[in-house]
C-alpha cells in the first residue's frame, strides 16, 4: 500500500484538480481530503455519505448561570477577552464560544465552579463511497482549531479502509503551506507530490515546502502546471528543484478543459483526451515508476 500526499506552497496551483485525476487514474484506492479547512474534493468526485462523525479537537468553557455570581474573576483573567460583560443581564457575564481558546483558566479559579469545561464539536468527518473507492473526508467548524489533529484522524481513517479492502493506494489530496495540518498531512507518507506553478509566488511557496518536505525525508516530487504561461519561469523552477535533488516529474499544459471538467464534476482524464489529460497520465505513470 502507497500513501501519495497531493501538496502546493499556495493555494490555487490546481492540487485538487491534479489530485482527482491520480484518484481517477490509480482505479483502486482511498481518496483522503486533508485540506480540511477548505474541502473542495467532494465538487469533483461527487461522494455519496455513508458515515457521519462529530469531531472533538479540544475544550470550551460554558458558564452555568445558576451558580454564577458575578464576581468578574473570570473577566478579570481571561487573556483573549472571550469574556462578554452585560450589567443589565443575570448572569453578567457571557463567553463568547469563537474567542474562547479553551485554556480553561476561567474554569480552574471560579470560585463559585460555575465554569464548565467540556469538550465540543469543532467539526464533523465523513467516510463516503465515490465510483473510485471509498473516500474519508472532513469539515471544519467556522473558527476551530485542531485542524492538525483532525486530518491525523482522516488519514487513519484512510489507512484503515486501504487495509480492510486491501486496496493499493491512498490518494490524498493534502492543504496547501507548511503549517500544521501540512505537516500532519505528508509525516510518514510514501511520496509527496507538490504542485506548483510559473510565478514569483509559486516559486518561492514551493521552495518553503519542499524544505519541509525533505525535514521529514519523504521522497519528493514537484509537478509544473500551466507551465506555458511562463516557459523561463518554468525552467528556473526545474533547475532549482533538481539543484535540490528533487525530481520534475512532469508538466501540465494549461487548459480550460480542467474548468469544464469541474463544472461537469468530472476529473479531467475523464472529462477530454486533450493535452493537459495525456500530462496527467504521463505524470502518474512517472510517479508509480517512481514508487515501484
Amino acid at each position: 500500500m502507497k500513501e501519495i500526499i497531493v501538496i502546493s506552497g499556495k493555494g490555487g496551483t490546481g492540487k485538487t484538480s491534479v489530485a482527482a485525476s491520480l484518484v481517477a487514474l490509480a482505479k483502486r484506492s482511498v481518496v483522503a481530503d486533508c485540506d480540511v479547512d477548505a474541502a473542495d474534493l467532494h465538487l469533483v468526485l461527487d461522494p455519496q455519505i455513508e458515515k457521519v462523525e462529530d469531531f472533538s479537537g479540544g475544550k470550551g468553557a460554558t458558564i452555568i448561570p445558576d451558580k454564577c455570581s458575578d464576581c468578574g474573576k473570570c473577566y478579570e483573567l481571561c487573556r483573549f477577552e472571550a469574556i462578554i460583560k452585560d450589567d443589565g443581564k443575570k448572569p453578567a457575564y457571557a463567553i463568547d464560544p469563537i474567542a474562547c481558546e479553551g485554556c480553561g483558566v476561567c474554569s480552574y479559579f471560579c470560585p463559585e465552579k460555575a465554569i464548565a469545561f467540556e469538550p465540543v464539536v469543532n467539526g464533523r468527518w465523513f467516510i463516503s463511497a465515490t465510483r473510485y473507492g471509498p473516500m474519508v473526508h472532513a469539515r471544519l467548524g467556522i473558527a476551530a482549531e485542531n485542524s492538525g489533529k483532525l486530518v491525523s484522524l482522516v488519514r487513519s481513517q484512510a489507512k484503515a479502509l486501504a487495509e480492510k479492502d486491501d486496496l493499493p493506494f491512498i490518494i490524498v489530496d493534502g492543504p496547501p503551506g507548511i503549517g500544521c495540518p501540512v505537516i500532519a498531512s505528508i509525516t510518514g507518507a510514501d511520496a509527496v507530490l507538490i504542485i506548483t506553478e510559473p510565478t514569483v509566488s509559486g516559486e518561492h511557496d514551493l521552495e518553503r515546502v519542499a524544505e519541509l518536505a525533505g525535514h521529514f525525508k519523504i521522497p519528493t516530487f514537484v509537478c509544473i502546471n500551466k507551465f506555458d504561461l511562463n516557459l523561463e519561469k518554468s525552467k528556473n523552477i526545474e533547475e532549482k528543484s533538481m539543484a535540490s535533488g528533487i525530481t520534475v516529474i512532469g508538466r501540465i499544459h494549461y487548459d480550460r478543459a480542467v474548468t469544464q471538467a469541474q463544472v461537469k464534476k468530472l476529473p479531467v482524464v475523464e472529462f477530454t483526451g486533450s493535452t493537459v489529460a495525456k500530462d496527467i497520465i504521463a505524470i502518474w505513470d512517472n510517479l508509480i515508476k517512481e514508487l515501484n
